[in-house]
């Protein structure tokens, strides 16, 4: 029997009811509160051991955080090439950040600790309790929970590392794993060796955001403070270069569905006939259809995925795959025949391109037409159209004329106001439209 889609873990012990939000809530304000300087270095230690441990019990309510260790990653010094100088996570460090290191060695990496058993619903939790805090993000400033406040302290923090670990070190800690393998809890990694302050960044994968797993739920630390966010896989940016990671330490929490008894089905491969697909037609090859045009360009006509059932939508992407083979008349009639099928199943031809002369989808979303159209000094007629669905949106402030087809500044800052009105910051705010900044623009 067909299951549902999963679309994001809610874990059994984060209950939404008013008395546990207040609990959480106060949690995070007491945690929030730093611990007194006076006293004894030792004493001030076990103070905040024990407001950490306190904090903890309450929580996770002993959800199989034991400290029971298993393999540990393999133990070393740190090279040159694993932590260069300037990296943006500062390199390893033990909590609470370097200061709390040896006497004598202050600043001095911290050695791999040992992997901690975990299961998925605690890490899920843990990764909660700072977007209920709203921890702002710094590559310096370290939580009272002990983790640095940037994207591998908040991972090394979900996983309960105990060590600050960074993207050059957190996949030995963990497995690299397919896409079809993610599970929440765990990671999303992009680390660049070559220059870590270029790109590096981790997040926390929480779950599928919808059926065509284009989309899922990123738990990550950016600034201006711990999100979560539906996002792109693998990321807004750098989006093939995130790698799927899973922690050596999981214990479980959430399984697979255990496969049903029988061969396995495998997709279609040879084509079934002209006679499946067309009005009416509803079975498992109009589907296969829809998901192979949706990975060739075509998402756009299907804003709610493939179904089994044929629909305009299906003839539309269609249309547009074979019209990209420069077929026209009766060979670009959005029927598929045995020549579409053939280059859609061995991943031949040319895809759907992302062009404004392309035919809308049946949710009235026009085609991205690419970056290049949106630089200074450039003229055409997608520019108009982006400024009159801006205007209509109401992010139409800073034209003084217009819109026209030709970008500019005016046209810059309205995207931009658009995008920080979605939540994005940083270099998803920058007003240059994206192809997910246009899709909510023209939905």
């Amino acid at each position: 029997m067909a299951m549902p889609v999963f679309q994001e873990y809610e874990p059994a012990g984060d209950c939404a009811c008013q008395g546990c939000a207040q609990r959480r809530r106060s949690l995070a304000r007491a945690r929030a509160i730093p611990l007194r300087d006076g006293g004894h270095p030792a004493a001030r230690g076990a103070r905040r051991a024990l407001v950490l441990a306190t904090a903890a019990g309450v929580v996770l309510g002993g959800a199989g955080t034991g400290a029971a260790a298993v393999t540990a990653p393999a133990a070393g010094a740190v090279t040159a090439d694993e932590d260069p100088p300037g990296s943006p996570q500062g390199g390893r460090a033990p909590l609470h950040g370097p200061k709390a290191g040896k006497p004598g060695t202050p600043g001095a990496p911290a050695a791999p600790g040992a992997v901690k058993r975990i299961d998925r619903a605690t890490i899920i939790n843990r990764a909660k309790l700072w977007l209920d805090a709203k921890v702002p993000y710094s590559m310096t400033e370290y939580w009272t929970d002990g983790y640095r406040q940037d994207c591998s302290g908040y991972i090394s923090m979900a996983w309960n590392l105990g060590t600050n670990e960074w993207t050059g070190s957190l996949d030995t800690f963990a497995t690299k794993i397919t896409k079809d393998e993610l599970l929440p809890g765990d990671m999303l990694l992009f680390h660049n060796p070559a220059d870590p302050n270029k790109g590096s960044h981790v997040v926390l994968f929480g779950g599928w955001a919808d059926q065509t797993r284009t989309h899922y739920i990123a738990y990550e630390q950016t600034k201006p403070n711990t999100r979560k966010l539906a996002t792109p896989y693998g990321y807004w940016t750098n989006s093939t270069k995130y790698l799927p990671y899973r922690y050596n330490g999981i214990t479980g929490g959430i399984t697979p569905e255990a496969p049903a008894a029988g061969p396995k089905p495998t997709a279609p491969t040879a084509f079934p006939g002209a006679a499946k697909f067309g009005p009416g037609a509803t079975n498992e090859y109009v589907e296969h259809l829809g998901r192979m045009l949706a990975e060739r360009g075509g998402a756009r006509f299907y804003p709610k995925g493939p179904s089994r059932t044929w629909t305009d939508a299906d003839r539309l992407a269609t249309q547009a795959f074979q019209r990209a083979q420069g077929w026209t008349g009766a060979d670009a009639d959005g029927l598929p025949g045995a020549q579409t099928w053939r280059l859609l199943v061995e991943r031949q031809g040319k895809d759907i391109p992302p062009s404004v002369t392309a035919a809308p989808g049946p949710g009235g979303v026009r085609a991205y037409p690419g970056a290049a159209v949106f630089r200074p000094g450039a003229s055409h007629e997608a520019v108009a159209a982006l400024g009159r669905q801006l205007v209509k949106k109401g992010f139409g402030r800073y034209y003084t004329s217009g819109p026209g087809p030709r970008w500019g500044e005016a046209d810059r800052r309205n995207v931009e106001a658009f995008q920080r009105a979605q939540g994005w910051r940083g270099a998803a705010a920058n007003g240059y439209p994206g192809p997910e900044t246009w899709r909510r623009l023209f939905a």
